[in-house]
């Protein structure tokens, strides 16, 4: 490819099919996990360059790194590929002032609130699950006015941090976000690392770290109820069998409305996820179910939700009522059925809401979430659809139909 801007004229250096895709397609945040060593620096200060060609006298483009000198890093290596003509720089600030009076700043996340106050027209973070959260909290005010686009790039690294939960929700497909996983197998496939080497570190690391640097899959964190082992065995293609319980969790704007249906089998084989006015969303809900028996969370707005299903005589839907003690009875039956293999569910929403899910004891008892901005209405919605096919009228013993299979249990 080949730009001009003013005088300048610029040709985009090598990338590979996977590095390209992950910076300069159209959505203005584009969050990477990546294997070390894929090449994901480099692309993104490629990306940040042309941002600031195409810029004008005095617009300013931020490079943000964990730390000042992780951040020189990034200013040297630009300042080494940089034609000597084409810039200056002022060591000291550690900026690089394009001809066109662009200027790009190179910059340590440790003190968040010197980040505050300029208007940056693009920004890339590197190595963001080490960078502080209130840095990223400032960045994103710095392009408010201009709307510039961000590049959040990086290794993996656990499942508590910013970075982890913007990833999941670029993967989710919320708007404006793209997301993009760079392996070491794509690395590798493209020249860029030698599989001797892989091998090296994969025999030298623990297998978690590897995973994370390598594999770009977050470890296992504590506090995920479920195991996210016993996730990744759960998951398997959406089912075609018919449906024999519904799990419906309601919202009309902030958080999703989802229905989840599952067959005989325990296996997910009806899934719908959506924001809309209310009317709609009980005639949507209405058109999925049908005469299935259907669980419906009726708390708080959902209660009239509720009545309105079941007019006309609609009395496969039943409300449950979410508190702390009756979320916590729900999740711990979705997790008994989710580490026996009893339930199964496609990739997507369902696995990366569950994988993110946590637990924490409290005075009261055990509290259930999705991490502080993210979304567990997809897991209420399962955890729903299960406890409907578990209910069934005892008779002389305890019969729980757990997760589509009839035990017996004496009492």
């Amino acid at each position: 490819m080949t730009t001009a801007t003013k005088t300048i004229t610029y040709d985009r250096p090598w990338m590979y099919p996977k590095q390209k895709a992950s910076l300069f397609g159209p959505a203005r945040y584009s969050i990477t996990e990546a294997s070390t060593k894929s090449g994901k620096t480099v692309g993104a200060i490629v990306w940040l360059t042309e941002q600031a060609l195409e810029g004008e006298e005095g617009y300013n483009y931020w490079w943000i790194a964990p730390i000042y000198p992780q951040a020189k890093i990034a200013y040297r290596r630009l300042k080494r590929a940089l034609p000597r003509a084409l810039y200056t720089s002022n060591e000291t600030e550690l900026t690089i002032t394009l001809r066109n009076g662009a200027v790009i700043w190179f910059k340590g996340s440790e003190h968040p609130d010197a980040l505050y106050g300029e208007d940056v027209y693009a920004a890339v973070i590197d190595e963001a699950t080490r960078c502080k959260e209130e840095s990223w909290h400032a960045v994103r005010t710095t392009l408010t006015a201009t709307r510039g686009p961000i590049r959040i790039i990086g290794n993996v690294k656990g499942r508590r941090n910013w970075a982890y939960r913007m990833a999941r929700r670029a993967e989710a497909g919320e708007p404006n976000m793209s997301y993009h996983k760079i392996t070491w197998r794509d690395a590798a496939a493209a020249g860029i690392l030698e599989l001797d080497e892989i091998e090296d570190a994969r025999r030298q690391l623990p297998a978690a770290v590897f995973r994370e640097l390598y594999e770009a899959e977050a470890s296992d964190d504590e506090g995920n109820p479920f195991g996210v082992a016993a996730i990744r065995l759960c998951v398997r293609p959406l089912s075609a069998e018919a449906p024999v319980a519904y799990g419906v969790d309601l919202a009309k704007s902030h958080d999703y409305t989802v229905v989840t249906g599952l067959d005989k089998n325990g296996h997910v084989c009806s899934f719908s996820r959506y924001q809309k006015p209310w009317l709609e969303t009980i005639n949507e809900i209405k058109a999925q179910v049908g005469n299935v028996p259907a669980l419906v969370d009726s708390t708080g707005v959902g209660d009239p939700i509720l009545e309105a299903l079941q007019q006309g005589g609609h009395i496969n839907f039943e409300g449950f009522k979410f508190s702390s003690q009756s979320k916590q009875m729900l999740m711990e039956g979705l997790a008994v059925a989710v580490q026996r293999a009893q339930v199964g569910f496609p990739e997507g929403v369902i696995v990366n809401e569950m994988e993110q899910f946590e637990y924490a004891y409290t005075r009261t008892g055990v509290l259930y979430s999705a991490p502080e901005g993210m979304y567990d209405d997809a897991v209420c919605s399962l955890a729903l659809a299960v406890r409907r096919a578990t209910m069934r009228v005892p008779t002389q013993q305890h019969v729980i139909y757990d997760a589509m299979q009839l035990v017996n249990v004496d009492l």
